[in-house]
Formats: C-alpha cells, structure tokens, sequence
C-alpha cells in the first residue's frame, strides 16, 4: 500500500499552533519523528503516519483535546498550501471547489475509491450537500474535524452569510462536542451516516477572486507541476529516475546498481516497470533526452558537458543518441 503524504507546510503549522498553545516544540518532534529540515519547506512531504504522531502529540502536550479543530478554526489554508492560495485566485465559489478537488491532495493526500475525488456534491431532497468520500474516515477523526473546521472558518471570512447550514460526522461525540456548535456555527450530527455538511447552494457563483486572477494561473501552473512531482514519487519510474539523477554524470546507470540502491532485486524492479509498461532502458533514455534538451535550450551547458551530465562518456555517441531523439544534432540545438 501506498504511504499517504501530508504537505509540511500544513504539518509546520499545526506544529507552530501547538507550540503557542503552550506544547513544547521539541517534544512535539520527537514524538511524530519529524526534525526541522522535515518542515522547512512547505511543498516537502510528510509521512500521513508522522502526521497522524504529530496531531495526538499535539492534542495531549497542548492540554487541549480539540486541537484539530481549533487549527482548522484559525488556519488560513492560503498561507500553508499553495492549494490555499489557488483557491482564493478562482472566480467564484463553484471554481474554488474543483480547484480544491484537483490540488488538495497538495495539502493533504487521502485514500478513496479509483479515481474518485474527494469531495462531491449531492442533492438531497432539494438540498445541496458537500460530502467528504475519504476512506475509513473514524480512524482519524481529527482529519475531518481539522477540514471541515477550515472550510468553514475560511469561507466565513468573505462570504456575506454562513456557508455551511448543518454539519454531519460520522464519529460518535467527543468531551468537547459542544466546540463543534461554536466553531461551525450550525446544528451537528454525531454517529451520522456521512461526512458532509449541507451548504447554502446560493453561494455556489459567489465571487471569490481574493488574488488577482492572472495569478491563478501562475499558481496553478506551479501545483501541477508539484501533483506531478508527488505521483511520480510513488511509482517505480519515478523512483527510478529519481536513483539516476544522482548518479548519470557518474556513469553507473546500470539496472543491477539502480535497484541495489532502492533495495530491491534486479527482478522485483522489472516487475514493477513492467507493470507500469515500461523498461529500464526506456527510462533511462527518456530522462537522458529530457535533461539534454535542458541543458542545451537554454544554452547551460556546452555539447560535451551535456554529454557527460547525462552519462554519455563518448560526445560522439551522444551526438548520435541526441540525433536519433531530436533529428537535429546537438550543435543545432544549442544554436
């Protein structure tokens, strides 16, 4: 199974939030495992299972059980994931949800059905309903607490009237139930049969647009680019390009030393390029390809240092690779 992955930056903050609620930085760290170099980058992943550490350690150090929902009440999402910041450049609220469907995972990744997102909207009897579709939502309670917390308090800011009407958790009540009433601001439902809370579907072409909107695409182009980078952090291709980064300019790009440094056989990395339908040698060339237009487009690199950068030790084989990738020789390239 795949290890779910948390953004730091929104790990970095609840950290900050415990710390100021009188828990002790260190400790925090040593109980979830997580140093400051794990934090100093908000688009760096954590560990779900480091985070989940980090939220109990939080509420027991912290002295205050509800301390997921609280952060939630106080998080601007905008200034933790770049998820936040997208979602205030949308034009309308209608847009800010499929912004939130695409990168949120960029705050916090979940487990749900193939292909699902994870948040969908039903209409029930007339009423529009925003339910959560996380997997196995009861074992991590405080994940829905801190979401629903954060969606409320944050639309709560610039909308012109409450955007959730009623609030239903699948968890039974905790000690401190009645802090749901005061922070989302509406009746709850403990023990119900969904995570999902029914909206003021009025709202839905509210204007949002708290960044300017050629801003939003700027973002967005950036978050793909870090989605990208977090799906390929999970498969074998990834993975392996990963391994060959650090070692093309040496020229040890053989499957036998790749998979040595992944821990693995040379027959369990097949296996799972093949069934990713792909090979060793195709990665390898790919990435050689893409690195070498790299450096020569932007003229970073002369020909035989390209050459050696991507792990040809012969420029003339190189140049022959390159021709068969471009059509063009590596001297036309560069211009």
């Amino acid at each position: 199974m795949v290890e779910l992955t948390v953004g730091a930056g929104v790990a970095r903050g609840l950290l900050k939030f415990a710390v100021a609620k009188g828990a002790d930085a260190a400790a925090l760290r040593a109980r979830c495992g997580l140093g400051v170099a794990d934090l100093d980058d908000q688009d760096r992943r954590v560990s779900m299972t480091s985070y989940i550490a980090l939220v109990r350690a939080a509420k027991e150090l912290s002295g205050d059980a509800a301390i997921a929902l609280h952060y939630g009440e106080e998080v601007d999402l905008s200034e933790v994931s770049i998820a936040g910041l997208i979602m205030n450049a949308s034009a309308d609220m209608r847009e800010a949800f499929t912004q939130m469907n695409r990168f949120g995972r960029l705050a916090v990744e979940v487990e749900t059905e193939a292909g699902a997102s994870r948040f969908k909207h039903v209409l029930e009897n007339g009423e529009l309903w925003l339910v959560d579709t996380r997997a196995d939502p009861n074992a991590f309670h405080e994940l829905t607490e801190v979401t629903f917390a954060r969606q409320i308090c944050g639309l709560r800011r610039f909308l012109p009237r409450p955007f959730a009407l009623e609030v239903h958790v699948t968890h039974p009540a905790p000690t401190y139930a009645a802090e749901y009433a005061r922070v989302f601001g509406c009746p709850v439902v403990f023990d119900a049969r969904w995570n999902a809370m029914r909206t003021d579907a009025s709202l839905q072409s509210h204007k949002v647009a708290l960044q300017p909107h050629y801003v939003f695409g700027v973002l967005s182009e950036k978050a793909e680019a870090l989605v990208r980078e977090l799906e390929n952090s999970k498969s074998a291709r990834g993975k392996v390009e990963s391994q060959l980064m650090l070692v093309l300019h040496m020229g040890d790009v053989s499957m036998d030393a790749i998979a040595a440094k992944m821990g693995v056989s040379r027959q369990t990395l097949f296996r799972r390029l093949k069934a990713e339908d792909v090979t060793f040698e195709k990665v390898l060339d790919e990435l050689r390809h893409r690195l070498a237009l790299s450096y020569l487009s932007g003229r970073k690199a002369s020909v035989n240092e390209t050459a050696y950068l991507v792990g040809f030790s012969d420029p003339a084989a190189f140049s022959r690779a390159f021709k068969r990738w471009t059509g063009k020789s590596p001297s036309e390239m560069r211009g």
